[in-house]
């Protein structure tokens, strides 16, 4: 039996491998009636013959679906298995207790519906076409744990053919908390979050979701680094490939024109803020601003421990709970959800993630400081916060 501690602010949680199967056998998830079912008056309710009377109704006023059925407030949890947590490519099977946490997370944290749809394909169009076979049974797509470059390709073409909200959270729940954390290091370290030079380890779906979120905003000097170094437009593979991803985020960063590798890109940043798998090394915090901020987000093992970050940086933040600043998204994926079926969104915008944002970094106003910029994901303000602050974005 093996046995992991995870450190928090007040106790160490011991977790043994009996405790963790034991919970997740049979799964995490049930569903369960809001009608009561208790003798035949209820029956003739609930079922036949009185249900034939709203799927008339239904049939004669489709509209009528969205306020007589679960679907609306239903978001599917849709995966592929490709890019699951630090797994990488475990397949449909093995991603489900993932998914199902996942939409467990929406019920306690959003009190929205949820069910995992896990698919045993990774055709971009498979996919697709499946989804808008199923439209008609639930009111929203959280894409969770698909890899990159086919992640964006699914989003963009999923949100021209669905009639509803559709996200990666992978992309852009880590953006939203990580520029809410980021407004708030900015005050802690007394700096405008607009003049602020940020560097973003990762060029896969989190890492362009952040940098795209940063340009939206107004941080004009970002720069992105992927295995291969500063993404940089004159830079061989990304001119050999002008339609990539990358490259077009090349055309969009980078603009003091910066080549090389993390050494040159760190020189005289501000901002670290890391979602690969690579490793910061000690020297190139060095070479960054005084006052630095170095938010190492890959989980279970960040690019620089705190304990080292802290030597030189300001605002240190991980993804984890067992340290001060966690960036979760789940301070962000349930409110921006609800908040989009509540305001009937037909799609999830760059206003609305913003002002979700916005909405995390005012809760941690009241008690700022270099350990604490952002909220706890057990804060119980901050779904109604976001949820309001989507909607609100909707309606302007």
């Amino acid at each position: 039996m093996s046995i992991e501690t995870i450190a928090t602010d007040n106790d160490a949680l011991v977790l043994s491998e009996e405790e963790i199967f034991a919970a997740h056998e049979g799964g995490k998830l049930t569903i369960s009636s809001t009608v009561p079912l208790n003798n035949k008056r209820d029956l003739s309710i609930a079922y036949t013959p009185g249900v034939a009377q709203v799927s008339r109704a239904i049939h004669a006023n489709p509209e009528l679906a969205r306020t007589h059925t679960w679907a609306e407030r239903l978001v599917v949890v849709v995966s592929d298995g490709t890019a699951v947590l630090g797994l990488g490519n475990i397949g449909p099977s093995a991603s489900l207790p993932v998914m199902e946490g996942k939409s467990a997370l929406f019920k306690s944290f959003g009190d929205l519906d949820s069910i995992p749809l896990v698919l045993n394909t990774t055709n971009v169009d498979e996919i697709i076409e499946t989804l808008v076979r199923l439209r008609p049974s639930f009111g929203a797509v959280n894409l969770e744990d698909i890899s990159a470059p086919r992640c964006f390709e699914l989003e963009e073409r999923l949100i021209e053919a669905l009639d509803c909200p559709v996200m990666h959270d992978d992309q852009h729940g880590t953006a939203v908390v990580v520029l809410a954390a980021l407004t708030n290091a900015a005050k802690v370290t007394e700096r405008e979050l607009s003049g602020l030079k940020v560097v973003v380890s990762g060029a896969g779906a989190a890492g362009i979701a952040i940098a795209e979120i940063l340009l939206a905003v107004g941080i004009e000097d970002v720069i992105l680094l992927d295995s291969k170094g500063v993404v940089n437009a004159d830079r061989a593979d990304l001119v050999a490939d002008p339609g990539s991803v990358k490259a077009r985020m090349a055309q969009r960063t980078n603009p003091r024109g910066v080549t090389g590798g993390p050494g040159e890109g760190l020189t005289g940043a501000d901002v670290f803020v890391g979602v690969s798998s690579s490793k910061l090394d000690e020297e190139h915090l060095k070479l960054m601003n005084d006052q630095s901020i170095v938010f190492a987000l890959s989980n279970p093992d960040p690019e620089v421990l705190p304990e080292v970050a802290q030597k030189y940086a300001a605002v240190v933040a991980t993804g984890r709970s067992d340290f001060p600043n966690q960036i979760n998204n789940v301070l962000a994926f349930p409110g921006i959800f609800r908040g989009a079926l509540d305001a009937k969104a037909r799609r999830i915008t760059p206003a609305m993630k913003i002002a979700a944002a916005r909405a995390i970094a005012e809760l941690a106003e009241e008690d700022l400081s270099a350990d604490y910029i952002v909220p706890s994901p057990l804060d119980a303000r901050v779904a109604p916060a976001v949820t309001a602050a989507v909607a609100a974005a909707v309606t302007e």
